[in-house]
């Protein structure tokens, strides 16, 4: 089940909202109703998520109990943290592991097996169990006495398809009370059409041009069709990724619950350090706090920052999944930021304002044709092509690749992946209450429901119509 869906806008939200807000069980109708939101894709592997569960809580019980020896916590937290990564390691990477990893490096075979399903969300829950028992062991968050609450934190359907990653004790007192006002739902509402606009009406619409272009042979790749693909590809994973992120947050803020931020428009960055503190910046803040900083963060000499750095961003790679276009994604980034971090840094800050934003594009497009194509082997014809490196013999017209549609979701993207649009409306805002005052405040309120309504009903159009909506997230 997605959030924009019909299934989800016209009975699975409809019914839950008026059962949690009209019953006073609120937490046991969040996460029943969490549960039903994964069984209705998951059927099979709604025991996965139960487990995972059940091993937090007892295994948070133990850890965070006054009583319990020092030793013993210790040990209690690495079993529970090496099962919630040994469930991710079965489902997301033993088939990698054997029948790629082993017979490319070790020249062993050990046929074929059986590849398992990978549960919708996985490594989300997997994260949110581990940062569960961490912090309860390290006491920045008080272990959950009612089971409950953990599989509320861990099922939380707004947050289970795509994030954001949240910490226990950011959501532990909403879990035992909240509150609810009129201009929080409001807000709400607004963001969430927002959110499924940058869904459904730009990543939805740029989407078939990528595709095109990451199908396309070698002899058909030129360079305007090799930057095109790209620039599609770069538009839609940010607005698909950003657009159900705000909606998460959207639902979270509308139930009573503060979901961190996501994105704070990360095609605006001058370097790629930058850039990983405004992308998926609570994935990014995850690694910092749980592997990062464990292994020494940047206290330990030039050296081992480096190592940390990349290995960090190895593991990175990997979490998004098990490919080497993934590892590759990483180890490309974490390279560029041992670059950045032994000097390369220092020489972009004197450099001219749109060397630096140019520099930082060039590479988050190098990186997302590894993150997209197929194998290594495509992403090399892609990048040689972008360059004009390849011969393109049957090289297709950039007519045949992008229609009207697509052109102008592509013109929209690029206009609102940057600041500029929110900037000068606040700006604007400001001038008008200062000189106005009420009045303009009303007319204000009043012009963000009309475009929000607008926004909800041209998605909403699309969802009915049954535009091309492709699912980027079931590597996850």
């Amino acid at each position: 089940m997605l959030f924009p869906s019909v299934v989800f806008l016209a009975w699975f939200a409809p019914l839950f909202l008026c059962v949690y807000f009209f019953l006073p069980w609120k937490n046991l109708s969040f996460f029943l109703f969490s549960l039903v939101f994964f069984f209705w894709g998951e059927t099979k592997y709604i025991g996965v998520l139960l487990a995972y569960i059940a091993v937090n809580y007892l295994f948070g019980l133990l850890i965070g109990t006054r009583n319990t020896p020092a030793l013993r916590k210790k040990w209690a937290l690495a079993i529970g943290v090496t099962a919630d990564l040994g469930i991710l390691a079965y489902y997301k990477y033993w088939i990698f592991l054997l029948q790629t990893v082993l017979p490319d490096f070790f020249g062993i075979s050990v046929g074929e097996f059986h590849h398992p399903h990978l549960p919708l969300g996985i490594s989300y829950f997997t994260f949110h169990g581990i940062s569960y028992l961490v912090d309860v062991y390290r006491g920045t968050a008080t272990r959950a006495k009612s089971p409950l609450h953990v599989g509320l934190y861990i099922a939380m359907f707004p947050h289970m398809v795509a994030g954001p990653i949240v910490r226990y004790h950011t959501i532990a007192k909403a879990l035992i009370r909240r509150s609810f006002t009129v201009r929080r739902i409001a807000f709400s509402l607004r963001l969430f059409a927002i959110g499924m606009a940058q869904k459904m009406l730009i990543a939805n619409s740029v989407a078939p041009v990528a595709d095109k272009v990451f199908a396309l042979p070698e002899s058909a790749l030129d360079a305007p069709t090799a930057w095109l693909g790209t620039l599609a590809y770069t538009l839609q994973i940010y607005f698909d990724f950003c657009g159900y992120t705000f909606m998460a947050i959207a639902l979270g803020v509308m139930l009573g619950f503060r979901l961190p931020r996501n994105f704070r428009y990360p095609y605006f960055s001058q370097s790629i350090t930058e850039f990983w503190r405004r992308w998926h910046i609570s994935l990014s803040t995850w690694f910092r706090d749980y592997l990062y900083i464990p292994l020494g963060g940047n206290r330990r000499g030039m050296a081992r920052t480096l190592f940390n750095l990349v290995t960090v961003f190895l593991l990175c790679g990997l979490w998004h999944g098990a490919a080497y276009t993934f590892i590759a994604w990483g180890l490309f980034h974490g390279c560029l930021l041992v670059i950045e971090r032994i000097g390369g840094r220092k020489l972009l800050q004197r450099a001219p304002r749109p060397l630096r934003h140019g520099y930082t594009m060039l590479a988050v497009m190098l990186a997302w044709v590894l993150f997209r194509s197929n194998g290594l082997h495509q992403a090399l014809q892609i990048w040689l092509a972008m360059f004009g490196l390849n011969n393109a013999p049957e090289a297709k017209s950039l007519l045949e690749l992008a229609s009207n549609e697509s052109l102008v979701a592509m013109a929209a993207g690029l206009l609102f992946a940057v600041p500029f649009v929110e900037q000068s409306g606040k700006r604007l805002w400001q001038k008008a209450v200062q000189t106005l005052g009420h009045p303009a405040r009303l007319c204000m309120s009043a012009t963000q429901t009309l475009w929000a309504v607008l926004l909800f009903v041209c998605s909403y159009i699309c969802i009915l119509a049954g535009s091309y909506s492709p699912f980027l997230y079931f590597r996850f």
